[in-house]
């Protein structure tokens, strides 16, 4: 069965047109066209302002019209407003799980490739903070003599073993040690822990 519209302008709120031939036939569908705007309102007031109040009463119209016009209804507000409530409901429950999947979702895929959510990033604060610490362990790192300035970024930055970062440099594995033992010691005094 089509929808009927108003001829109202796109993006105007949802007004079905009264279909005479409908409406005699089902009591229910007459009680909608006649409180479609208090359905607006019964949505609005229970689901705030941010709702799709017109989705809800599209929705609404279309269980309305799936009704079939044989049953009988002996209060057709009641079970109007019952439709709308349960439909309510199932919209608010649908938002539930779809978000319950959408954080598991995102709890498996972090823990599997390391993806890092969005909502995850640091608020503004944090991102300043956390740069004027890098600048100043940069600042510190430059005062380092460059022997243990290299052993340190081969290790730290570069992500090269301990033994790597020996046969890089041309030095032994226990001098690499002590070079980042004592950049290490040399950044804890200037930037702390």
């Amino acid at each position: 069965m089509p929808i009927p519209y108003s001829p109202h302008d796109r993006g105007a709120a949802f007004v079905p047109l009264k279909d005479p031939a409908l409406a005699a036939e089902t009591p229910l569908l007459e009680s909608y066209l006649e409180r479609t705007a208090e359905m607006r309102r019964f949505f609005q007031a229970r689901l705030g302002p941010s709702a799709d109040v017109e989705d809800l009463v599209q929705e609404l119209y279309l269980k309305v019209c799936a009704v079939p016009a044989d049953e009988m209804i002996l209060k057709p507000e009641a079970f109007l407003y019952r439709l709308a409530q349960n439909l309510m409901l199932d919209r608010l429950r649908a938002k539930r799980r779809a978000g319950a999947r959408d954080a598991e979702w995102r709890r498996n895929n972090q823990a599997s490739i390391g993806v890092i959510d969005v909502v995850d990033a640091p608020d503004a604060e944090s991102a300043v903070i956390a740069r004027q610490r890098l600048q100043k362990l940069v600042t510190a790192l430059e005062t380092l003599a460059p022997a243990t300035q290299r052993a340190f970024r081969l290790h730290k930055f570069d992500g090269l073993s301990q033994a790597e970062a020996a046969e890089r440099m041309g030095i032994s594995r226990s001098a690499v040690e002590k070079h980042i033992a004592l950049a290490l010691k040399h950044l804890v005094i200037r930037v702390g822990r």
